[in-house]
């Protein structure tokens, strides 16, 4: 029987592969950073343009043989301590803007230790503009003229692009500047920022040769940080609502004048397979200046950190992302084709890296040791994927590279799959301190420049004929050339006033002549023609007087002119010297405004510093709050141990004070009992040896010798009050093997013994005979009794469990229950038994030797009524 098969889930289409073979390794640059004092130590040693030596510094050995070994490093090219950021512009990125202009896609991003000067590199300072401003200027100066309209290009937020016609642009730019919440785009038309015009000078200026004239180029720019792995908008304008205030992290409301941290951002792959930050900002630029200002905004927000190595330290990789998009123009060279098909997207992402640094140098604690971690271990995964990458390509091998294990490697995948090129700048810092992190990054750079990545496809060419902006210009020009030729263009007013001057003259008679002799028609015409020609003289002499007036007039006007010259030249003198003042005064006035803007950077960053050590100030007054909290309490433990201690060392001092007390005075009865039975024995000895002498003297006496008389008790009393330093206690009789309570007797006990007291382990408990044992009291067990005992357990001063029994009657109450009144409460204690007893031959010891046992015996229950009054024990 035939089964079809179960239903698959149909495959995604794999990732379009470029059809040509030709791979690009990547590009490996290094940089080496001054020294920061003339007496530091250095270890790096510039060979040739392309390899540098490593030394180790003085006290490290660099092997187990203790000899110092030297290691060479190449690269594609290396620049000294004196290159200047033009040259490095020149080398490294400006091949990068001219392959964006020709719709190629690059990557260019500083890799180093902390501090090794990669900031530096990308942005710059004023008057030493970085690679990041010289790519913006290089762009405008290459496309400014080709630039559409604002909003003809727009993000579809989906990484591709729409385009609008002027209509539909105009009806958006309208709409952006009525909206008062939705940020504006800085306009280009305003004055350019001193410090943004500092920071290129006009003679390092260069553009792109091999521009498309024949199309129109918009510039979308982009900064998004990746920090503690998690994407960040650093563009974004997040707008509060007096109505629903935002809310921090720690449960109070955010005022309107607080920073809110921006929310992160996820990573999404396009329908052509790229990845792109879903949501981020994209604003469009048109100019320099205008683009290094969005970028200087997003700058402010990036997060920075004084440690221990660097003053300003990058806690984030920053990616800032120039995307460059062109159209072709119609067959007119007049407006933008409207085809999304022929719209190109290129875009140029410069990357700086947070450098990589150890916790043992830095002395990082709390949120930057977190984000030391979160750094390296980005910067690990970087490397993870460049070793497999070159295993791949190296072994032939498949293995999956990981990009998704850090944002940084997964943003950027689709470069190293061959979307474009990718550079890298190796910024490094030759002090000795720095020796064995950078062995770390020349290895990593050795390594990645045997990566190789596919070179990008080129883009389509339009079927369009080429010059089509030049042919539309030049019919504009020559248009506007030939209406200027033909001067004032013919007016309808002047031949209305022709008309009325002619109707002003009188009308010609009739003119037709049916007779020969007709003497009248004739003279009529000579008549109307002689008015005419008088009135024509009339107005022949009104115009000569009205010349003549109007020429006199345009002499007095020449002779009023000629002064008006002089006097003009003369103002003309002045104002050229006050334009000479008002420029050098302009000159001071920039001079000043390009320092006021240095004096605010720097206090700019002096606030950021001040704000850093602020925040570490607060953070260890915490600290130090909580440890001295701390110390108090320990202090007061420490007294209220202390406390315990001296409690518990008088306690036992006067223990130990009784039972020395006790057994000297046992010793001293034992020793005069002892000597009593010395006594009496020499007195029976001295009793025989005198009645043998009497005998031998005295043969007759036959009788026996009298019985020595005993001493009398007197003597006994008198030792013994002698001998008693405290009144002994009454012997008790104790059953051997349990004591009876004071509670047994013929009533009904309820016996209460909770489950958690503890088994002491002693025969002599107390036994209440005819009761009922409960762990807790129920109103069952109550009314079957009328009485009720609760056994309490407590530690006593002495360290010994101390049993105590309440007592109470049992009776009913007026609504039907059961109710205990308390009565008596009788303490139960053990005592640890002392030295065994000793049993004495002698018939007179025996008290002493009952009272020395009665100290020893096992532990007695001592009874303490709670009226004030003793409690006798029932048999």
């Amino acid at each position: 029987m035939y089964r079809p098969g179960k239903c698959k889930t149909p495959r995604r289409p794999g990732i379009r592969k470029a059809s040509h073979t030709e791979k690009d390794p990547v590009g490996v640059y290094c940089r080496i950073r001054p020294l920061g004092a003339d007496n530091e130590e250095c270890c790096i040693e510039m060979i040739s343009n392309s390899t540098i030596q490593l030394h180790a510094p003085d006290g490290l050995k660099a092997n187990r043989n203790g000899e110092f070994k030297e290691t060479q490093y190449s690269f594609k090219k290396v620049f000294g301590i004196n290159t200047t950021q033009m040259e490095l512009f020149e080398e490294v990125a400006k091949p990068l803007v001219e392959d964006l202009i020709q719709c190629k896609n690059g990557l260019l991003f500083t890799y180093g230790v902390t501090g090794s000067g990669k900031t530096f590199t990308m942005t710059g300072s004023p008057g030493e503009g970085g690679l990041l401003p010289r790519s913006l200027d290089m762009l405008f100066n290459s496309i400014g003229p080709f630039q559409a309209k604002r909003f003809v290009f727009k993000p579809d937020d989906k990484n591709g692009i729409d385009i609008q016609n002027d209509v539909d642009a105009l009806l958006e730019r309208q709409k952006r500047d009525t909206q008062p919440l939705v940020p504006k785009t800085p306009s280009s038309r305003q004055k350019a920022d001193p410090e943004f015009a500092d920071m290129i000078s006009p003679q390092e200026a260069c553009k792109a040769e091999n521009v498309d004239e024949d199309c129109c180029y918009s510039i979308l720019v982009s900064y998004v940080e990746v920090y503690n792995n998690y994407i960040y908008d650093l563009l974004e304008d997040a707008p509060f609502d007096p109505i629903r205030p935002k809310w921090l992290g720690i449960g109070t409301p955010v005022k309107n004048t607080d920073f809110v941290a921006p929310q992160s951002r996820i990573l999404r792959e396009d329908q052509n397979h790229n990845m792109y930050v879903a949501g981020c900002t994209e604003v469009e630029v048109k100019s320099t200046e205008e683009a290094f200002e969005v970028f200087w905004k997003g700058q402010k927000k990036r997060r920075i950190a004084n440690t221990q190595l660097n003053r300003e330290s990058s806690r984030s990789h920053s990616v800032f992302t120039l995307k460059l998009v062109q159209a072709p123009l119609d067959a007119d060279g007049d407006n933008v084709l409207q085809d999304k098909n022929q719209v190109n997207v290129s875009q140029l992402c410069l990357v700086d890296l947070a450098g990589s640094e150890r916790t043992s140098r830095t002395r990082a604690e709390g949120s930057r040791l977190r984000e030391a971690g979160n750094i390296n271990q980005s910067l690990m995964t970087l490397r993870t994927c460049m070793e497999v990458l070159r295993e791949n390509q190296m072994c032939g091998t498949n293995k999956m590279v990981p990009y998704r294990d850090s944002k940084v490697t997964h943003l950027f995948k689709n470069y190293f799959d061959g979307e474009g090129k990718v550079k890298m700048i190796v910024c490094v810092n030759p002090k000795a301190d720095d020796y064995e992190e950078t062995m770390l990054v020349m290895r990593f750079a050795e390594m990645t420049q045997e990566v190789e990545v596919a070179r990008p496809v080129d883009r389509p060419i339009c079927g369009l004929a080429a010059g089509r902006r030049q042919r539309n210009q030049a019919f504009r020009d020559e248009l506007s050339h030939r209406l200027d030729d033909l001067g004032r263009p013919y007016n309808a007013d002047d031949a209305a006033l022709l008309n009325q001057l002619i109707e002003s003259f009188p009308p010609m008679p009739s003119c037709e002549l049916v007779d020969p002799g007709d003497d009248q028609t004739l003279p009529r015409l000579i008549e109307v023609l002689e008015k005419r020609h008088h009135i024509r003289q009339l107005m022949a002499e009104q115009f000569n007087k009205a010349a003549n007036m109007l020429n006199s007039m345009l002499q007095q006007f020449d002779g009023q002119l000629g002064n008006k010259e002089n006097l003009i030249q003369d103002q003309q003198s002045k104002l050229s010297e006050r334009d000479r003042v008002i420029i050098n005064q302009k000159t001071e006035l920039e001079r000043l405004e390009k320092r006021s803007k240095t004096l605010e950077y720097k206090i700019d960053i002096l606030q950021k510093t001040t704000d850093m050590y602020e925040s570490d100030k607060r953070s260890l007054e915490q600290e130090l709050e909580t440890r001295a909290q701390k110390l108090q309490q320990e202090l007061s433990e420490r007294r209220r141990m202390e406390q315990h201690m001296q409690g518990m060392v008088t306690d036992a001092k006067l223990k130990w004070e009784k039972e020395c007390e006790r057994r000297v005075n046992a010793k001293q009865l034992e020793m005069q009992n002892k000597l009593w039975v010395k006594d009496e024995k020499l007195k029976q000895l001295k009793a025989i040896v005198s009645e043998s002498s009497r005998g031998s003297s005295s043969s007759s006496s036959t009788e026996r010798p009298e019985k020595p008389e005993r001493p009398s008790r007197d003597r006994d009393r008198k030792y013994g009050q002698k001998r008693s330093a405290s009144p002994s206690p009454p012997p008790q009789h104790i059953n051997p093997v349990h004591r009876r309570s004071h509670s047994a007797g013929g009533e009904k006990w309820v016996d209460h013994k909770p489950s958690s007291n503890v088994d002491l382990g002693t025969v002599m408990q107390p036994v209440i005979p005819n009761a009922i044992q409960v762990s807790s009291p129920s109103e069952k067990a109550l009314s079957k009794c009328h009485k009720y005992v609760l056994r309490h357990q407590e530690l006593a001063s002495d360290g010994e469990i101390s049993t105590k029994l309440i007592k109470g009657n049992v009776f009913r109450t007026r609504s039907g229950g059961q109710s205990v009144e308390f009565t008596d409460v009788e303490t139960l204690r053990q005592e640890s038994p002392t030295a065994p007893s000793r049993k004495r031959r002698s018939g007179s010891a025996e008290a002493p030797h009952n009272k020395e046992d009665q100290e020893n015996w096992a532990p007695v229950a001592s009874t303490s009524a709670a009226l004030g009054h003793q409690k006798r024990r029932k048999p």
